[in-house]
C-alpha cells in the first residue's frame, strides 16, 4: 500500500512512541484500546513537537492547520491553530478536523465520550513553555505538571472507563513523577532550549548555578540536586502500586508498565551516579521488566 503525505506525517509522529520510558500501547491490550491510546498519544506527541520546535521539515503540519509553511517556526501561532483544529474534533456540526492526527483522534473522542479539558491542558502546557523558562519553586513545577502530564493519565483512565476520584488522584501523582523523571533525564537538552525545570529554590539550596548545568559532566552539587529531585519523584511513584492494584486484567499490566517505566528510569539515573549532563540515562529492557514485576508484587500487597 502506497503511503500518502498524511499517513507519513502520522507515522513519523507515532513512531516516536518507541523512545518513551514506558510502553505506550503494548501488544497485550485489546486492539480497540491500542488504537485509542495511539490516537491520544499522536495528539500529545504532536503538541509537544510543536512546542519544542521538533516538527518535520517542509511545513506540512502548518499547511494542515491553515498556516503558511514558514509559520511552522511560530510556535504560538501553531499552538493556536492546533487548538482551533482540536475544537473541530469535539464539534457536532461543521467541518472535520484538518490535521490527519486530529482526524484520527475524532472517532476515539466520540467512542469514549472524552471531554476537551485534558487536551486543552496539554496545549496550554506547551504555550507555557514558550513564555516561562524557569520555575522558582517546586509548587510552580507541580502546577506545570498538572497541565503537561496529568491529563495523559486521566485520559488513560477515561479511555478504559475506570476513572474515579481516588484513581485520578493516584494517577496525577504518577504522571507528575514521570514528568519530573523526564526533566531529570533531559537537563542538558532542555538547557540548550533555554529551559530549566529544576526549581530555583532547590538549585540555591544545593548551590547549583545555571552554568553548572552546562558542564560536560555534573559536579557534586548537581549530582546532589538530581538525587534530591529523583527522591521526590520516587515518593510520588509510590502511589503507583495501589493504583495498579485497584484495576483488573490487562489494564493492570499497562499501568504497571507506566509505573515500572518511571522506576527503571530512576534506576538508570542512579546508576549514572546522578550525572545526567552527558546525556539522558536510559533504562534497559531487563530493568523495565524487573521494575514492572516489583510494581505488580506490591500491588498484590507483597514485599
Amino acid at each position: 500500500m502506497t503511503s500518502t503525505p498524511d499517513t507519513r506525517i502520522g507515522d513519523a509522529t507515532l513512531g516516536k512512541a518507541a523512545d518513551e520510558n514506558f510502553p505506550v500501547a503494548p501488544f497485550f491490550l485489546p486492539r480497540a484500546w491500542r488504537d485509542d491510546l495511539m490516537a491520544v498519544y499522536g495528539f500529545a506527541r504532536l503538541v509537544d513537537d510543536i512546542g519544542d520546535g521538533d516538527l518535520a521539515p517542509g511545513g506540512a503540519d502548518a499547511r494542515h492547520l491553515g498556516l503558511e509553511p514558514e509559520q511552522s517556526d511560530d510556535r504560538l501561532a501553531m499552538l493556536d491553530a492546533f487548538e482551533t483544529d482540536l475544537h473541530r474534533v469535539f464539534a457536532t456540526t461543521g467541518e472535520e478536523p484538518h490535521h490527519p492526527l486530529l482526524r484520527n483522534l475524532r472517532p476515539t473522542v466520540r467512542r469514549r465520550a472524552l471531554t476537551p479539558e485534558p487536551f486543552l491542558g496539554l496545549i496550554e502546557a506547551n504555550r507555557q513553555d514558550q513564555k516561562i523558562r524557569r520555575y522558582g519553586t517546586y509548587a510552580e513545577l507541580a502546577a506545570y505538571c498538572e497541565l503537561s502530564a496529568n491529563p495523559v493519565g486521566r485520559l488513560v483512565l477515561a479511555l478504559t472507563d475506570t476513572a474515579s476520584p481516588e484513581r485520578v488522584r493516584r494517577s496525577d501523582a504518577v504522571c507528575t513523577a514521570l514528568q519530573i523523571v523526564e526533566h531529570l533525564q533531559d537537563v542538558a537538552e532542555d538547557l540548550e532550549r533555554d529551559r530549566i525545570y529544576l526549581p530555583a529554590e532547590d538549585m540555591e539550596r544545593f548551590r547549583v548555578a545555571e552554568s553548572d548545568l552546562a558542564a560536560p559532566s555534573a559536579g557534586a552539587g548537581v549530582r546532589a540536586l538530581i538525587a534530591y529531585e529523583a527522591q521526590r519523584a520516587s515518593e510520588l511513584l509510590n502511589e503507583g502500586p495501589p493504583l495498579v492494584g485497584s484495576v483488573n486484567g490487562r489494564l493492570k499490566l499497562l499501568l504497571a508498565g507506566f509505573v515500572g517505566g518511571g522506576r527503571s528510569a530512576l534506576t538508570a539515573i542512579s546508576a549514572a551516579g546522578f550525572d545526567v549532563l552527558p546525556g539522558p540515562p536510559k533504562p534497559t529492557k531487563p530493568s523495565l521488566l524487573r521494575e514492572v514485576g516489583i510494581v505488580l508484587r506490591r500491588a498484590r500487597g507483597e514485599r
